[in-house]
């Protein structure tokens, strides 16, 4: 983990920083870059499926009850995601409080209803030893792989609960699965195998055929409580995610609203929100049964345990300075396994497999395309960029009209004029007494220290220059930070006497160069639809003066 930080794109991050950051050579950022972002944009794939399969086939559980729930397991099923969905807004503060008891009941019958089949027929443990399963490999080689997608079914998730590590920590993780999950699962697993034996027509739902007919609702209901539960795991994981992307760079700023006064890491995205509910109900709607859901479940989340192996084996050899000689050889088994069963799940793609490659492949192209647009917005904006200390020299030959009060232009080039400075000082005439021009950093670690959140220099003529810093898992609020410089500089910064002036643009139509029609159309389009630098920095809605400016390569 990073500073208990998890998810892909802090791996990267903690890649990057491993093997130097930006003294490395280009060549090997890109490379972990593109590793970081392909995984990332594999988890969105998985976060549309993950939902909808796990609650699609606890509610199936019905039909092992009577077939007359059968017309009810669709409308059942969309309104406990549609349900799911709508309280996200309130955060999992409150309703957290009963996943652990609910989990906990939910493992203990799993492992409950595994020992009483175990018991009954011992001798499913003889499936303990591996040479059973290298013996089906090779007497059955034409089914082999199609076998191996359905028992990577089995082991998806690890990645959810990765990505949402700054939620619960690496500690709690660990002794949840290592105490509790993974014996109850074995556990069951066992079981279901024991029943399959002694009644091999139990295979079209083992796991409700080990509950007995009394308890089929009762264990509907729980099995529904806990892939909803399962489901908050993973949906949490997309905000987190997408915070982080956004803060690093990749996505455009987005609405993001902080969920929990005592987590940081608790954030709640409306846009995404509503996002992966809309793709959620359709792909039920759509595949209308698990079994059909589950040939497009899997492809993404191997693709993405091959992105982590590589990513944290750059990290086991450059930052924790492990020996060549444990790493190599046990990251090449981990890829092994995962590019195994990455083949086993891409027989898939033509049946449903394509889905989440497709989500994929479109975040992963709005990626790279507003990494690339802002990265040529910067370097266009260089053609006519005035230096700080040529305008403030000026300034002090032919002083403006200063006015009492503080103002704030943010930036995102300390040593160059801010437009919104240059059109106030045009239209308005005048300057602040005060004049601060604050650029917010984001850095590439989870959190900053207080007492590195904050350089500042100052120049003549009341101006400053100002660089707040800010950590990827951090919200960036910008008076929050400005009472740290005053009081670490002695400068008084009061609310009401403080102004903020920021830059809305509007990107030109011709394009930029170095990019495509498609993509500076998508990049304008995205430029367009982004949340304001107020919403995103906090800023007080009526203490903000919005100046426009267009941009053109």
């Amino acid at each position: 983990d990073y500073d208990g930080e998890g998810g892909i794109l802090a791996l990267q991050a903690l890649a990057k920083r491993a093997v130097g950051g930006a003294a490395a050579p280009q060549w090997l950022m890109s490379g972990l870059g593109a590793l970081g972002l392909t995984g990332a944009a594999m988890f969105y794939g998985d976060s549309l499926i993950t939902p909808a399969i796990s609650v699609l086939s606890a509610v199936e559980g019905l039909n092992v009850a009577t077939p007359v729930f059968e017309r009810y397991v669709i409308p059942l099923t969309l309104a406990i995601l549609v349900g799911l969905f709508m309280v996200q807004r309130h955060g999992t503060a409150v309703v957290g409080k009963v996943f652990g008891p609910v989990m906990i009941l939910w493992f203990g019958l799993l492992a409950v209803l595994g020992v009483q089949q175990i018991l009954q027929s011992p001798q499913v443990l003889a499936a303990l030893n591996p040479v059973w399963g290298a013996r089906f490999m090779v007497t059955h080689s034409g089914q082999s792989l199609a076998v191996l997608g359905s028992v990577f079914l089995a082991v998806t998730g690890g990645e959810a609960l990765y990505a949402d590590m700054g939620h619960f920590g690496a500690r709690s993780i660990r002794q949840a699965w290592f105490f509790i999950a993974l014996p109850a699962l074995v556990l069951n697993y066992f079981g279901q195998g024991a029943l399959v034996l002694r009644d091999p027509s139990a295979i079209d739902n083992p796991f409700f055929r080990l509950v007995p007919d009394w308890g089929v609702v009762p264990m509907v209901i729980l099995a529904a409580a806990a892939t909803v539960i399962a489901s908050q795991a993973v949906i949490s994981g997309a905000f987190s995610l997408t915070a982080q992307a956004m803060r690093m760079g990749y996505l455009p700023r987005l609405r993001v609203v902080q969920t929990s006064g005592a987590a940081m890491g608790q954030v709640y995205l409306p846009s995404v929100n509503w996002l992966l509910m809309g793709g959620v109900l359709l792909i039920v709607l759509g595949f209308q049964s698990s079994s059909a859901l589950s040939s497009a479940y899997g492809i993404a989340v191997s693709v993405t345990m091959i992105t982590t192996t590589m990513l944290a084996s750059v990290v086991a050899l450059k930052l924790w300075r492990w020996k060549p000689a444990l790493v190599l050889p046990g990251a090449a088994a981990l890829l092994a396994i995962d590019l195994l069963f990455t083949a086993a799940n891409s027989l898939k793609i033509a049946e449903g497999g394509w889905l989440p490659l497709a989500v994929a492949a479109v975040v992963l192209v709005i990626f790279t395309t507003w990494s690339r647009g802002r990265s040529l917005s910067r370097q266009a904006a260089v053609a006519d960029r005035i230096e700080l200390a040529s305008f403030v020299e000026a300034l002090a030959a032919m002083p403006p009209h200063r006015v009492r009060g503080t103002a704030v232009f943010l930036t995102s080039d300390l040593d160059a004029v801010p437009h919104a400075l240059l059109h106030n000082l045009k239209h308005n005439q005048v300057l602040h007494e005060r004049v601060i021009i604050l650029q917010v950093v984001a850095t590439d670690t989870p959190r900053v220290d207080a007492g590195e959140r904050i350089r500042a220099h100052q120049l003549p003529g009341g101006f400053w220059q100002v660089s707040a810093m800010h950590g990827f898992m951090e919200r960036p609020n910008v008076p929050e930070l400005l009472k740290t410089f005053g009081y670490q500089k002695g400068v008084s910064v009061e609310t009401m006497a403080t102004s903020y002036f920021t830059s809305r643009e509007t990107v030109g139509g011709a394009g930029l160069a170095g990019m495509g029609r498609a993509r500076h159309f998508l990049f304008t389009w995205l430029h367009r639809n982004a949340g304001r630098a107020s919403d995103y920095f906090d800023l007080p809605p009526n203490r903000v003066v919005e100046l426009g400016r267009r941009a053109t390569a």
